[in-house]
């Protein structure tokens, strides 16, 4: 399927597929989105609410590497210890990686090098990034996802369920639900009302909350 590099509404860059017309982030700015639905309403929302010393984070679509590259520069900035876990079924390629260039948007003088090292460990085994980072990518589709009571917070960043709504249904939110710990935290940019009520049917608490530039809301579900 082919993939196409493009630039944002924040500068940014992220991966258009033609055949779907969908983007990997958001086409007003993937920075803003990420920073916005991941970061601030998910890893900070974690942090104040929990005050924890570690925390588990799995990733459903690694993709780009973006939100990892972002989480990573949090958790030196917050001294918490981060476990990563992303999952991904058709990796980027290199060519894809270097043409992302999300050093040059990032604000941190070694985000090239971190970006580098995300992207260049092993996959299916942990990888020590830094003592405070340590990354897991797993080459599986998200239907494989077996861990129970694993994780503290998901990013939730598939395919969008115009173009993949089986990504979206009860049945991947009762397997979110199980990976969870209590009190566990589920964030994504979707605010769509049918993936809103498989949340809910799964078992999951769910807030509707304002959304990144261009989008009016997103949802973020807790396990309770």
């Amino acid at each position: 399927m082919k993939r196409e590099i493009i630039k944002t509404g924040d500068g940014s860059a992220t991966i258009f597929i033609p055949e779907w017309n969908e983007h990997y982030h958001s086409k007003h700015g993937a920075l803003q989105e990420a920073l916005h639905v991941f970061i601030k309403t998910g890893f900070y929302h974690f942090l104040e609410k929990n005050k924890p010393t570690q925390l588990s984070i799995l990733e459903i679509g690694f993709g780009t590497g973006l939100n990892a590259l972002l989480t990573f520069f949090e958790a030196e900035r917050n001294e918490v210890k981060v476990n990563y876990t992303g999952v991904e079924a058709y990796p980027v390629s290199a060519e894809e990686l270097s043409a992302l260039d999300y050093a040059e948007v990032v604000s941190e003088n070694n985000a090239s090098e971190v970006f580098q090292k995300l992207h260049g460990t092993d996959w299916e085994k942990w990888n020590d990034i830094s003592p405070l980072f340590s990354l897991q990518k797993e080459k599986k589709f998200f239907s494989e996802i077996s861990e129970s009571e694993e994780f503290d917070l998901i990013f939730f960043d598939a395919f969008g369920p115009r173009v993949q709504p089986e990504l979206w249904s009860e049945e991947v939110f009762r397997n979110m639900y199980r990976t969870l710990k209590e009190n566990g935290v589920l964030v994504t940019y979707s605010a769509k009302g049918d993936v809103r009520r498989a949340m809910q049917a799964a078992g999951f608490v769910v807030e509707r909350l304002p959304g990144p530039p261009g989008k009016r809301e997103m949802l973020r579900a807790t396990k309770v």
